[in-house]
């Protein structure tokens, strides 16, 4: 849920006297490869005589059957939440808060034909949840609250804290156990591992994060070799993959005991690139084409998952001399601006991109566009990393208790670093597919 959500709703439950409270809310799905998210999409208050608190809360079948109906219209499904105002972590549940879900679950699949999903809110702030499948509750791993910071409620149950170690040991010291544990159980993945990707998912490794992703499905070729270094000559000449090479130097670099590092030969623009994607909890954007990052655009603010995206543009004078060299970096998140409103992508060169015409020389030369520049080094790519890296622990350790900042432009030239100011949109059609998961308007194309 976004940060905006979990607020709205914790008012509601954590009440003044200490009593328990209840309310419903509708959820989209989020359907991934291996990963099945609920998003929690509106809050339904309560409205007189739909529920009583009287120490502990109840609510009438008529406040259910209002959310189920709202939820069969528009395609998503029913949650519970209550609250466990003297809780503290993760809750399991108590014989009657059972009884009151299983009661309600075989109605809420009949009449939206997605699962009851139950919610707990204890008294420090800690989510948890659950999903009902006929008459038996399941566990979920996590709850994950998004907006400037990504706030991630475990059950250690399911998902452990994982032991650290002596390699460890200067990296814990600068953010401590906690974030620690969190970068270890997340879920990363690294969209294009070129010069600056390569670096990010190897340091990712360094630091002791267990589960990697990375996705791309070119291959090494000699013109690369000058960028992304732990590549090699031999790796050019058979042209291996770039995701065998990550994966072999992020297994060189891993700290943590262990890790499950997995390769993705996919383009995040087709369905099942996506669904890929949909399987992680941060996304780290290292493509410079506009019909991959407009689809990640979306994911960021339909299903919740925050994506990092930056790069680099070198400008050069006619004799081949640089004129200057900007570095971008910023965080797509419900409550801070997307791409389009940021104009780092223009949606007529997304239309472009997906029918190929970017690179078609006969087109460009006809419509009077330059060429694309892929001007990189490796002395420069570096910062791209850095720039990335720094959104992640702003995102994760929320330094000073803060997250993210609005987008940031340095500037070789003057040696500047610019806080942009940049805001959303009215009517941006992104941000408004905020929470919307599988109900979102399709932008990937058909798997080839």
């Amino acid at each position: 849920m976004t940060n905006v959500t979990s607020s709205k709703l914790t008012d509601h439950l954590l009440r003044m006297d200490g009593q328990e409270d209840i309310c419903l809310a509708l959820y989209a799905p989020s359907t991934g490869s291996l990963r099945r998210t609920a998003i929690v999409n509106e809050v339904l208050l309560p409205q007189s005589g739909e529920r009583s608190v009287h120490g502990n809360a109840s609510f009438s079948g008529s406040y259910v059957l209002r959310a189920c109906q709202k939820a069969a219209r528009t395609g998503q499904g029913v949650m519970i939440i209550h609250s466990h105002p003297k809780g503290r972590g993760w809750q399991g549940m108590s014989s009657q808060d059972a009884d009151a879900e299983e009661s309600y679950s075989r109605l809420a699949l009949q009449l939206t034909g997605e699962p009851l999903v139950g919610m707990t809110l204890a008294g420090e702030g800690t989510w948890s949840a659950r999903t009902w499948t006929a008459s038996e509750s399941t566990q979920a791993d996590y709850v994950r609250v998004v907006g400037p910071s990504l706030n991630v409620y475990w059950n250690n149950k399911q998902r452990p804290i994982p032991s650290s170690n002596d390699r460890q040991m200067r990296t814990i010291s600068a953010w401590g156990d906690k974030t620690q544990a969190d970068i270890a159980r997340l879920r990363l993945l690294v969209i294009g591992v070129g010069s600056v990707g390569l670096d990010v998912a190897v340091r990712l490794a360094a630091a002791g994060a267990r589960h990697v992703g990375v996705m791309d499905f070119d291959v090494v070729q000699e013109h690369n070799l000058d960028r992304m270094i732990g590549s090699t000559q031999s790796d050019a000449a058979i042209r291996r993959l770039k995701i065998e090479v990550a994966h072999r130097e992020m297994a060189r670099a891993a700290t943590a005991s262990s890790h499950e590092f997995r390769t993705h030969n996919q383009d995040v623009t087709t369905v099942e690139g996506q669904a890929t994607a949909l399987d992680y909890d941060i996304v780290i954007s290292c493509v410079d084409r506009p019909y991959p990052r407009a689809v990640l655009n979306q994911m960021a603010y339909s299903d919740l998952i925050p994506v990092i995206d930056g790069g680099i543009g070198i400008d050069v004078f006619s004799d081949g001399a640089m004129r200057g060299a900007t570095i971008r970096t910023h965080t797509l998140t419900a409550g801070r601006p997307c791409l389009v409103c940021s104009a780092q992508i223009d949606m007529s060169e997304v239309t472009l991109d997906k029918e190929g015409l970017l690179d078609d020389p006969s087109y460009i030369a006809a419509a009077g566009q330059a060429q694309r520049g892929n001007q990189n080094v490796a002395l420069l790519s570096i910062g791209v990393t850095a720039g990335l890296l720094s959104q992640l622990v702003s995102l994760v350790a929320k330094p000073g208790g803060r997250g993210v900042s609005a987008p940031l432009r340095y500037s070789l030239t003057t040696q500047s670093l610019e806080h942009l100011d940049v805001k959303s949109r009215p009517h941006c059609p992104f941000e408004a597919e905020t929470g919307r998961g599988d109900l979102r308007v399709a932008l990937t194309r058909p798997d080839a």
